[in-house]
């Protein structure tokens, strides 16, 4: 099979030749720190181009991704061509910081001593009322030159490569309102004030509506996978009231897959962290096909159950090796056999695509890296 014929079947929860291999994205991506020592071991000069600011996450060179035998090509819209962000440096308290403030006034800060991401150090929406919160200044989804140029990327990856075609992460519906509240704010408002948190979201998914709208009329037709997604849960469990979840986040989430899904044939690709078995059930509901990145050290998130309980109903994409503990500290040797259990688990009958659990971070050796996608070449022939 093409590597495009291979993921798809495997959405398709069908069997393919083999298990299909993914590497790439803002979810399932490599750290700067991590790829510049897998250059090093591999003997490659490369300049590495940073594709998520945030996460510090590098772009794979086509090298690379042939070495990895990836599956996967990504293709991204971009930011209003009138907002003007960048990096600055500040220093507060005695020490360095590179801050950047992004479209939805949320400002992100890197200390320079321990370089390795950006965290939340100002949300905009912290200290509003909930009048102030209806009407504050908010990006537009729909501003035609985010996707200036999209459709000939993406129509360039389908006709000119064997890969499949798959997006960046988007239609973050709920995450972005913690993001401009300010986390404990916003568990506080969805006790004690509803109604603030539904002014948010509501305005959350507006955004994401009018994004969608001009990114499915260009590229509905032609990419293969659509990604979006929320971090529901933590390692024990569901972050916030599950009841709280289906009565306010859910019906939001739910809105913007079915509108997604009316549009295109892609597959929709949903993310949450963390142990969301409870939720899998609402994921599908929504209009999920595919959930990542599968934590499978989370309480309740083992592949044998998962795979159980939902594979007939859903496609796995990640998942194959323990990420907290034996990926960045084991031998290869451990890292070969837990990839090797996994696949063991998640690949009969299809509907599964092959990553680590989320992206690869600093702390990984190159040579587990290596370990872990060749394991996932040589064990997942169908």
């Amino acid at each position: 099979m093409t590597p495009r014929e291979r993921l798809l079947t495997a959405l398709n929860l069908q069997p393919p030749d083999r298990v299909p291999i993914d590497l790439g994205g803002n979810q399932t991506g490599i750290h700067r720190v991590a790829y510049q020592r897998l250059l090093d071991h591999l003997g490659l000069k490369e300049e590495i181009v940073i594709m998520d600011l945030v996460q510090q996450l590098a772009k794979p060179s086509e090298t690379v991704l042939q070495r990895l035998r990836v599956d996967t090509r990504y293709v991204w819209a971009k930011g209003a061509a009138s907002f003007k962000g960048g990096v600055v440096q500040r220093v507060r308290d005695g020490k360095l910081w590179h801050d950047f403030t992004d479209e939805f006034g949320i400002t992100w800060s890197m200390p320079d001593e321990a370089p390795l991401y950006f965290d939340i150090s100002h949300s905009p929406l912290a200290r509003l009322s909930l009048e102030e919160i209806k009407v504050s200044p908010f990006p537009k989804g729909d501003d035609p030159t985010r996707f200036e140029g999209l459709r000939e990327r993406a129509l360039t990856l389908k006709r000119e490569t064997p890969y499949a075609v798959v997006s960046g992460i988007s239609g973050v519906v709920y995450e972005f309102c913690w993001y401009m509240r300010g986390l404990e704010n916003l568990f506080a408002d969805m006790i004690e004030r509803s109604e603030v948190f539904e002014a948010i979201i509501d305005r959350t998914l507006q955004f994401w509506l009018d994004w969608f709208r001009l990114f499915l009329a260009e590229v509905a037709d032609v990419v293969d996978v659509i990604m979006i997604g929320d971090d529901l849960s933590g390692q024990k469990g569901p972050l916030f009231s599950p009841k709280i979840y289906r009565a306010i986040v859910k019906p939001r989430q739910k809105r913007l897959a079915q509108y997604i899904k009316s549009r295109t044939r892609a597959r929709l690709w949903y993310h949450s962290c963390g142990a969301i078995a409870e939720y899998i059930p609402d994921l599908i509901d929504n209009g999920a096909d595919v959930l990542n990145p599968v934590q499978i050290s989370a309480k309740g998130m083992e592949p044998a159950r998962l795979k159980a309980e939902f594979g007939k109903r859903v496609a796995f994409w990640g998942g194959g090796v323990d990420s907290q503990h034996v990926l960045p500290g084991g031998p290869p040797e451990q890292v070969r056999e837990n990839v090797r259990q996994n696949l063991a688990a998640f690949k009969p009958g299809g509907g599964y695509v092959f990553n680590n659990v989320h992206n690869i971070q600093a702390d990984v050796p190159p040579e587990n890296i290596l370990a872990m996608y060749d394991a996932a070449w040589e064990f997942g022939e169908y």
